[in-house]
């Protein structure tokens, strides 16, 4: 391993075109909002620029469609130190978008993922060199599942752990459970897990992450939790995206689950101050200082 932890993100990006309102909209109605803008977005896209501002050397595999949007993207990522020679351009097809209704600390988003059904084993295949030299990888479920199978087949011939967050939450193959070194899911996504017959045998395997309670965790075989930290909350998207880069950063530099987890932890809880889900990804030396100064106060 060099110097930097090595993370390839297979995954989303979108651009998000985010509304604030003071008041969420009910089925069929129509409300005022406050402010719109447009920012950076996607889970993978997230998740990679989260590793990046941790310190990863991060390459990113996707696609974007040939509009503007998608230009605005890759230079974004580039712009955050994230390697974009994994990316495919797709003609005649949209970049992804996800629409974004922030109201009352909370969010609720639909996505239109265009460009990212073409993320296909076929980009994987001709990418897996990144794959290959990487000391993990990192995914979500906002492309095709197909693809999270083929990924999983490179990452395990190539001996290189796969961390995967089942977000936005769909039922998982049986490959994908048993191949998967590490999931992410949050409480919501945890509780459909819970239904599958498989669970019992990847409980070790869950980090779940709880929002301003935490997170648990099995390290060792004994349960373990990190409680939350209470800060000032601006907007809460991005948040588990934030964990995840942190967390597969971490985790690819040699930590310990533990201290992976910890930092991770700390991030999200950072992530939240700032409007936007990249705008507010923290540092590393950030979080450090955060972990510092937490600490001295206890």
């Amino acid at each position: 391993m060099g110097p930097k932890s090595n993370v390839c993100v297979v995954g989303s990006i979108n651009m998000d075109l985010t509304v604030t309102t003071d008041k969420m909209p009910m089925q069929g109605e129509t409300v005022l909002g406050d402010t719109f803008f447009t920012n950076p977005g996607g889970k993978g896209a997230n998740q990679a620029v989260a590793a990046a501002r941790m310190g990863a050397d991060v390459n990113f595999i996707g696609a974007v469609g040939e509009d503007a949007f998608g230009k605005t993207l890759r230079q974004n990522l580039t712009s955050e130190g994230v390697r974009t020679t994994g990316m495919e351009i797709v003609p005649d097809v949209a970049t992804g978008t996800a629409t974004i209704i922030l109201s009352e600390n909370d969010n609720r988003i639909i996505v239109a993922p265009g460009a990212n059904h073409h993320v296909t084993p076929e980009l994987v295949r001709n990418q897996r060199e990144l794959i290959k030299n990487s000391d993990m990888v990192l995914m979500q479920l906002e492309i095709p599942m197909e693809t999270i199978e083929f990924t999983m087949d490179v990452a395990e011939a190539n001996g290189v752990p796969v961390i995967l967050n089942p977000a936005p939450f769909q039922a998982l193959p049986e490959k994908v459970l048993k191949s998967a070194a590490y999931m992410t899911p949050n409480e919501i996504e945890l509780a459909s897990m819970k239904e599958g017959s498989l669970y019992k045998s990847i409980k070790e395997k869950l980090i779940v992450t709880r929002g301003d309670k935490g997170v648990s965790f099995v390290e060792n075989g004994i349960g373990r939790d990190i409680g939350g930290h209470h800060v000032q909350v601006t907007d809460t998207t991005g948040a588990g995206d934030t964990f995840n880069g942190a967390l597969a950063g971490e985790l690819a530099g040699g930590a310990k689950l533990s201290e992976a987890v910890s930092v991770a932890n700390a991030a999200a809880a950072l992530s939240v101050s700032k409007m936007g889900a990249q705008v507010g990804m923290p540092s590393k030396q950030d979080v450090q200082i955060f972990l510092e100064e937490r600490k001295m106060s206890e």
